[in-house]
């Protein structure tokens, strides 16, 4: 049985100050590292491992690199001054549907840090006023904003890397 809270139960609270977006944005920079970390030596029989039908590490790992064009798409809502974030597929149908599992982790490891790298290049091209701008979350239904974004994915990659975490050492 899974220690690690379920997502889409989680509750946030943006209290903390704009200010912390660098803080942010290096904490993002360091998840393609950890994630490579996490993974290192690991035999590819753990890494596609399923239990009770619930995403293998592999596929967790996948699943990082396909939410990476919503992140993107919410940085850019934010520039626009959009009505309402970006709206995430629920269902995940791009992680059930991308076959991460027939993938090597090298692939994967090295589209994600690709795929940061874009994201987080984009933040820092933004004028520092963006970060305040708050836009209500489709599914928090709360006003989000643009630093609670960054805190937000920050937390969905620490959450995946605990889950990764608990899949591999449960088979070691």
């Amino acid at each position: 049985m899974s220690q690690v809270p379920i997502w889409f139960e989680r509750k946030f609270e943006f209290s903390f100050p704009v200010e912390l977006h660098p803080n942010l944005s290096a904490r993002l920079r360091g998840t393609p590292a950890r994630l490579e970390e996490t993974l290192r030596g690991c035999s590819h029989k753990i890494l596609i491992r399923k239990t009770q039908e619930k995403w293998s590490a592999q596929e967790h790992a996948g699943h990082l690199l396909d939410l990476e064009p919503l992140w993107l798409a919410r940085v850019d809502d934010y520039v626009a001054a959009s009505d309402q974030l970006t709206a995430a597929d629920l269902k995940n149908r791009k992680t059930h549907d991308s076959n991460h599992n027939a993938s090597t982790p090298e692939q994967i490891l090295t589209d994600f840090r690709a795929a940061r790298e874009r994201l987080l290049k984009r933040v820092d091209e933004l004028d520092t006023s963006l970060f305040a701008r708050a836009i209500p979350h489709p599914r928090l239904k709360v006003p989000m904003r643009l630093v609670d974004h960054l805190y937000f994915v920050a937390e969905h990659d620490d959450h995946h890397l605990a889950r990764i975490w608990e899949l591999i050492n449960a088979v070691r």
